[in-house]
């Protein structure tokens, strides 16, 4: 009687979980909505480039090379600088969320819609 438990509980699990993932296809999992009218990106920050560009835009991440030093906050500083320049937003709106000491990080961006967030990564990593 048991496995056959197991068997209505996964039988159900799988059902809910198929239509969840069909939400929202249409962004990668790296930008994602913060209410009520905030964008988080997930970002793999690599310091101590020669010049600060975005190296990928995938599922995971996106990859920015940054040009400060990793040190007392120096690549944190250049890399909110660097991503309201790509996203046309004022310094003030840009935060890091969480792993302000690791190189993965949550950046929040404040005031801005989802799509615009990925309309501006989207066209500076494909090269304008």
């Amino acid at each position: 009687m048991a496995p056959a438990k197991k068997g209505k509980s996964k039988g159900n699990s799988s059902d809910s979980n198929q239509s969840a993932p069909n939400t929202d296809k249409k962004y990668p999992t790296c930008i994602r909505v913060v209410p009520p009218s905030s964008v988080a990106i997930t970002i793999h920050a690599k310091p101590g480039s020669k010049c600060a560009s975005i190296t990928d835009f995938s599922d995971e991440a996106l990859g920015v090379q940054i040009d400060a030093p990793p040190k007392d906050g120096e690549a944190n500083s250049a890399l909110l600088d660097y991503i309201s320049s790509v996203l046309g937003v004022k310094k003030r709106q840009v935060s890091i969320g969480s792993g302000s000491k690791s190189r993965d990080k949550v950046v929040i961006v404040g005031d801005v819609t989802l799509q615009s967030v990925f309309d501006s990564l989207e066209k500076i990593s494909k090269g304008y």
